[in-house]
This record gives C-alpha cells, sequence and structure tokens, in this order.
C-alpha cells in the first residue's frame, strides 16, 4: 500500500516536471517567435526604407539630368526638335574617325533624303474618283554654327521636293512641290548664362533671339508646325526670341513674323498680306503633375496686299481662279487666339493626358456681291481637344491605349441670300493636319472627332526599335451648313445632308533598318457619311464633284528615309 502510494507520488512529481519543463519551454519558443517576428517585421521595414531611399535617389538623378521637363505620350504631337532630328553635331557622326573632325563641337550638319510612294485610291481631297500612285520625293541638308563664336550663332536648313508619277498637274499643287529652297537661313545672339539666372535646380536659363527665315513648331503642333509628314514645310521670315530651355521650370517664347508663300518652279516670298504674332508660356513647375502653356496669337491680313492663294497662283489669273473667287480672297481680318494646353502622367501611374482649349475672337471682312461688296463681321470660334492614354509598363511590348475626342467650330451660315452673320469657322493658322486624320482628310475646322488608339512595341528578332500604332477614328462636322475643306471644300448649305463625314481605320509600322536608314509603313481606309454621299448632290456640286464614286477609299504608303550623317 504504502509502495503504492509512493510510485503514485512520484509519477505525479514526473508528471508536473515534465508538465513545467514543456510550459517553460512553450513559454521560450513563443518569446522567440515573438522576436523573430518584430525582427523580421522591423528588418522589413529598413527593407522598405531603404528601397524608396533609392527610388527617391533615382528620381532626383533623373530631374537633375531632365529638368523639370515631362515629354507629353499623347499621339501625333511630339514636336520636331531645334535642330531638327536629322542634324548631328560633327564629331558624333562618322566624320569622328578623322582627326580633323574629332573635336569639332561647334558645327552641326545634317542631309536626309526621302522617298514615299503612295496609293490612293479614290482620294476624297479629290473632287472626283481616281487611281493615282505618286511618288513624293524630298531632300534636306542643314548646316549650324555655334559654341565657337558665342554669343553669334548662324544656320541654313535647304529643301526640295518634287513630285513624280501623279494625274495631277505639279504647277500649282504646293503641297506636294517646292523646288530648292530656304526653310531657314538665320542669324542667332544666344547667351546661355542670361540675366533671367538659373532655376531652382541649377540649371542655366539660356536666352536667344533669332532673325532671318525661320520653321519650327509649338505646342501641339496643331497651330504652328514644320508639316514633318507633307512633303513641303510651313515657314516664316521675321524674328523670334526665347527664354529658357525645356529643362526649366519655366520658359516664355515670343515671335514677330510673316509667312513665306511658297511657289513650285520659282523662289519662295515673304507674304507681305499677313503678319503673325505670338507669345507662348510653359510652366513646369508641377511637372510630376502638370505641364501648363498659356498662348495668345495675333493674326492681321491686309486684303489689298494679298497677291496670291495658298497654291502660289496670282488671283489675277483667271485659268485658276475666278473673280468671285479672288474678291472673297482679298479680305481684310484680324483673328486673335487664345488658349491653354495642359499634360502630364499622374504620379505613381501609367495614366497621361493631354487637353486644351483654344478660343478665337476679331473681325474680318466678308465679300458678298459686286452691288454690296464688303461687309465686316465678327469672328467667333472655338476648339478643344482632350486625349486620356494608359501604358503598361510591365508588358514587354509596353503597349498604350488611348481615347480622344476633339472640336473645332464651324460657320453657320443662311441656306440662301446674303450671309451677314458672324464667322464662326475657326482657323487653323498654321497648323499640321495630320494628328486628325492618317489619310489627311480632316483639318482643325468645322469637325468633331472621337478616337480609340493603341501604340506598342513589339520584339522582333531581326529589328529594333520597331513602334507599330493603329486606330480607329468617327468624324462630323461640327456644323452641316459648313464646308469640308480637305474634301475639296465640299458643302451643302442647307444643312440637309447631316453631319456624318464618315469613319477611318488606319495602321502605320516604324523601324530604323540602321543608323542611316528608315522604314515607314501605312495604310488607312476611309468609309464615307451621308454627308458625303448626299452633299455632292445638291446646288452646284455636281458641276464640280463625281456624284457616283465609291463610298470608301483606301490609302497605302511605303517610305524609306536615309541619312547622310
Amino acid at each position: 500500500m504504502h509502495l503504492k502510494k509512493i510510485t503514485l507520488a512520484m509519477a505525479a512529481t514526473g508528471l508536473w516536471w515534465a508538465t513545467g519543463i514543456a510550459g517553460i519551454s512553450q513559454a521560450y519558443a513563443a518569446e522567440d517567435t515573438t522576436s523573430t517576428q518584430v525582427e523580421d517585421t522591423e528588418q522589413k521595414k529598413k527593407v522598405e526604407a531603404r528601397l524608396a531611399e533609392i527610388k527617391a535617389e533615382e528620381k532626383a538623378a533623373a530631374k537633375a539630368a531632365n529638368g523639370y521637363y515631362v515629354e507629353r505620350r499623347s499621339y501625333g504631337t511630339q514636336k520636331e526638335t531645334e535642330p531638327p532630328r536629322y542634324v548631328k553635331q560633327l564629331n558624333k557622326t562618322w566624320l569622328k574617325d578623322y582627326d580633323a573632325f574629332a573635336d569639332v563641337d561647334w558645327l552641326d550638319v545634317g542631309l536626309e533624303y526621302r522617298a514615299r510612294y503612295e496609293y490612293r485610291d479614290n482620294d476624297f481631297r479629290r473632287p472626283r474618283e481616281n487611281l493615282d500612285e505618286p511618288l513624293l520625293l524630298r531632300t534636306r541638308a542643314y548646316v549650324g554654327l555655334k559654341n565657337i563664336l558665342d554669343p553669334f550663332r548662324f544656320a541654313v536648313e535647304a529643301q526640295d521636293s518634287r513630285r513624280n508619277n501623279s494625274d495631277y498637274t505639279r504647277s500649282n499643287d504646293t503641297r506636294d512641290v517646292d523646288k530648292a529652297d530656304f526653310v531657314q537661313a538665320y542669324l542667332e545672339l544666344y547667351f546661355k548664362d542670361s540675366i533671367f539666372g538659373k532655376d531652382d535646380l541649377g540649371n542655366s536659363r539660356p536666352f536667344w533671339v533669332r532673325g532671318g527665315r525661320l520653321a519650327w513648331e509649338s505646342l501641339d503642333r496643331r497651330l504652328i508646325a514644320r508639316n514633318e509628314w507633307r512633303n513641303t514645310t510651313n515657314t516664316f521670315q521675321g524674328v523670334r526670341a526665347n527664354i529658357g530651355e525645356k529643362k526649366n521650370d519655366w520658359q516664355l517664347e515670343a515671335f514677330a513674323v510673316q509667312p513665306v508663300q511658297r511657289f513650285t518652279d520659282k523662289l519662295d516670298e515673304v507674304d507681305h498680306s499677313q503678319n503673325f504674332y505670338g507669345v507662348i508660356g510653359d510652366w513646369r513647375r508641377w511637372s510630376e503633375y502638370v505641364t501648363i502653356q498659356p498662348y495668345y496669337f495675333l493674326l492681321r491680313q491686309n486684303g489689298d496686299d494679298v497677291v496670291y492663294d495658298t497654291n502660289g497662283n496670282s488671283l489675277s489669273d483667271r485659268r485658276f481662279i475666278t473673280a468671285a473667287a479672288q474678291s472673297q480672297a482679298r479680305i481684310d481680318r484680324e483673328i486673335h487666339t487664345g488658349g491653354i494646353r495642359v499634360f502630364g502622367v499622374l504620379p505613381g501611374t501609367q495614366w497621361d493626358y493631354d487637353a486644351s482649349y483654344v478660343k478665337q475672337w476679331g473681325d474680318q471682312q466678308r465679300f458678298i456681291s459686286n452691288t454690296i461688296g464688303y461687309v465686316k463681321v465678327d469672328h467667333d470660334a472655338f476648339a478643344y481637344n482632350a486625349e486620356v492614354g494608359y501604358t503598361f509598363n510591365k508588358l514587354s511590348w509596353k503597349p498604350r491605349f488611348s481615347t480622344s475626342y476633339g472640336v473645332a467650330s464651324g460657320d453657320k451660315s443662311p441656306a440662301t441670300g446674303n450671309d451677314l452673320t458672324d464667322n464662326g469657322r475657326f482657323d487653323r493658322l498654321f497648323g499640321f493636319a495630320r494628328p486628325w486624320s492618317n489619310n489627311d482628310y480632316i483639318q482643325m475646322e468645322n469637325i468633331r472627332a472621337a478616337k480609340v488608339r493603341v501604340e506598342f512595341d513589339p520584339k522582333v528578332p531581326f529589328l529594333d526599335n520597331v513602334k507599330v500604332d493603329t486606330g480607329f477614328s468617327w468624324y462630323q462636322l461640327d456644323d452641316a451648313s459648313d464646308r469640308w475643306a480637305a474634301g475639296a471644300n465640299l458643302r451643302d448649305r442647307t444643312g440637309s445632308s447631316g453631319r456624318d463625314l464618315g469613319k477611318e481605320y488606319d495602321l502605320r509600322v516604324r523601324f530604323p533598318i540602321n543608323q542611316y536608314a528608315a522604314l515607314n509603313l501605312g495604310y488607312a481606309h476611309f468609309w464615307a457619311g451621308d454627308f458625303v454621299q448626299d452633299a455632292v448632290k445638291t446646288g452646284t456640286n455636281p458641276n464640280t464633284f463625281d456624284q457616283n464614286r465609291s463610298k470608301s477609299s483606301d490609302f497605302f504608303y511605303t517610305e524609306l528615309t536615309l541619312y547622310g550623317f
């Protein structure tokens, strides 16, 4: 009995000891686990803090390199550089292999040759249906002096534009033909360290002023552009001045110029009937979020000095210009244009945006009849455009999807009788039409355009930097009684043909063959809307337009560009 009690007591004692030891072990284990978790959490916080520091350092380094500048992502709005992209500093060309040129950093040189074959089946820019296969040839050369004689600099750019194998005459089409002439030829005063100091990042704010023949692009290219796609180039003569550069937190540009009238077979001349003034600001202080571009332009025209139409035909030449057309062209006008553009990338996301609003006001003459003569009417027009895009940067092809909507007001006019109403048609000034239509069917007037697009960089084993973009567009007239300018001025004054202009699908593939050659392939199909099909049958239009033409058009092109440097 006593032995049994002792045995039970010893067993109980052992159980208690084991339980105690287990409890203590579990406590220590729990304490160790908690301690490890705390250490892991602290270590994770340290790693996250260090990663944030690295990201901030990279961001600061990028900002130091790029300044306040953030590149726009919107489709077709990238400005041509100054000097143009085909231009290189001499010691960065193949000539650097020669000792005489190895250190020449004061000379810019450029040579470019472009050949584009176009296949245009039922081109709606023409009043009648046909198949045209023109070959467009353009040669450019550039020489610019900098640094060595600062503040004195100069640049000269020459261009020769020709068209072969077309059904249409070259003698009066300055869209495609402008034989050897100067695009730019200016003297410049350049001050790298100017009285305007530096920005907060330490970037100098240079100042320069240029005088002579000038060609450049501003804003989103819709109002001032060189027109890189077109075979000929917009150019001006006068003075430009600039404070700052794109790396700075703010920049200001001003100009006072006259447009240059292009001719196909003789040297271009200054158009003394027009004076064009402007000031453009860039505010990039909030560049992570937005770049703000306010601007103001003034275009004045003296009707008595208007001598030629846009193709260089004399207004008194009755082979091309009727007496009525001459009277309608020789008008006085004063057009003020004020606008603002904002664009950027939303921080921490891949969303980008680009939006602008433009208001025009002023007055102009309108020729009514030989009996009444000219009347002065108000000019009251507007335009706006907005685009939103998203880029999938984590995907290898980096696709960007975007949608946009743009409007440029039209001119509402009475169906019959004298038109004494205000002019509501937006004046596109000297802008670039191609962002509106890859067919070149749309200009920035009397239009409403909705678009969806996708852009991507496919990975091709034997080619680098291939770029593809494609999209679909819907077009309507802003005012049914106004003209379709790019469609050979087709118009139904009654408005009964409606506003449905049409739809367009386009595809473009671009890739460099090597550093001295690049290829550009494109296709666009256009489905004509009710307006196009019905307006040709109204009023005097049947005398000019083909009523039985096809309801769609096809445009294919292949473009080869060669670079000398």
